[in-house]
């Protein structure tokens, strides 16, 4: 587990893709509006979705234009416990001192810190924490003191877990779903995303996902970062079907 006081930008892209750019997808310009009603509320907000669809790219690009020094960001690799999120909170809300060694008085000092002004609480991988874990959130974000608006973003577990305990999903103020994106999302976007993509045949963009992509904007990025290595080796300057024949190569998918 991991807690993020800042994200630089470069880091958002998956491999850190040199070149990549965050292209305006209906998902993104959804997002920020969410995001923006979500703070001016002090409510939460759970964006959910299969893993590879731009979730925390998404999340990181609208919070560091709303929201630059307000954001407290925190991740879980692996299964937490409440006792590990007031940890990691601990340290990313750059507390100081010694952590409390009981869990009432450690709940005092996080609402404490929490009330002395606004903060975007984002817990990515949301999809780790169990109904215990939701429940500190809530109970962090019900006291009347504490300034702070809460996103979580994860996977399909973090909705489901959410959905069904109304104590919970009642206070979840919007809900947004990330899903694949559509074969003219795809022309529209693909373009845009990597010079690599910017002269290429629509027709060829449309084979690629087909073959490798599937709207999945993660594997868009790794077939990028192959591509981009393929044209360079080749001398060459857009995509074919060869150099894409190739690149599926490397991700064992199909090459037909």
């Amino acid at each position: 587990m991991s807690a993020w006081t800042d994200v630089d930008e470069r880091d958002d892209h998956y491999l850190g893709l040199a070149g990549a750019n965050v292209v305006a997808t209906e998902s993104l310009l959804v997002l920020q509006d969410n995001l923006a009603d979500v703070m001016t509320a002090k409510a939460m907000m759970c964006v959910h979705g299969d893993a590879g669809l731009g979730k925390t790219l998404s999340v990181n690009t609208s919070l560091r234009a709303l929201a630059p020094a307000d954001v407290c960001r925190v991740q879980f690799r692996a299964r937490p416990t409440p006792r590990d999120i007031r940890h990691v909170l601990f340290d990313a809300l750059g507390v100081g001192g010694a952590p409390p060694s009981r869990p009432i008085e450690f709940d005092a000092l996080l609402k404490d810190v929490l009330s002395e002004r606004f903060r975007v609480l984002v817990c990515d991988e949301a999809q780790w924490l169990s109904r215990e874990c939701f429940e500190l959130w809530r109970h962090l974000w019900d006291d009347r003191r504490t300034n702070i608006a809460i996103v979580f973003v994860g996977g399909g577990d973090c909705y489901r877990v959410l959905r069904r305990e109304p104590m919970l999903s009642s206070r979840v103020y919007v809900w947004q779903e990330f899903r694949r994106l559509t074969r003219e999302q795809i022309l529209a976007v693909i373009p845009a995303y990597h010079r690599v993509w910017a002269e290429a045949d629509p027709e060829d963009i449309v084979y690629t996902d087909v073959h490798a992509g599937h709207g999945n904007f993660r594997a868009w990025s790794k077939i990028t970062a192959h591509l981009v290595t393929a044209l360079d080796r080749l001398e060459r300057k857009r995509p074919d079907r060869e150099v894409l024949q190739w690149v599926f190569s490397r991700l064992g998918g199909s090459s037909g």
